[in-house]
């Protein structure tokens, strides 16, 4: 056991405040990267094709706070996985109207 607490330490004590939910960020912004399949292939992307862009996307998991904070240094805040094609749609008529 020795060994073992050498390599992996000492199991740490239970946190005394509660700990900030994760949540999952698409890398790169989902909207970002729909914009990018629809460029690719040259005509709307349906709402399946949204869904499963959103669902094969790469994400990673951040504190709500370095979420908030990412997307106010990137100067945007990204399409809600949850919303994908409401917001999607939403973010295609701002795009092709110049819009910001």
């Amino acid at each position: 056991m020795k060994l073992l607490s050498k390599f992996f330490g000492k199991p740490d004590s239970p946190p005394s405040e509660p700990q900030e939910a994760l949540v999952p960020v698409p890398i790169p912004a989902l909207g970002a990267l729909l914009l990018n399949i629809e460029k690719q292939k040259g005509s709307p992307l349906s709402q399946a094709e949204v869904l499963d862009a959103r669902d094969k996307a790469v994400c990673i998991m951040l504190p709500l706070s370095a979420k908030v904070a990412m997307e106010e240094k990137r100067g945007y805040r990204d399409i809600d996985p949850e919303n994908v094609w409401e917001e999607w749609l939403l973010l295609r008529a701002e795009v092709s109207s110049g819009q910001p």
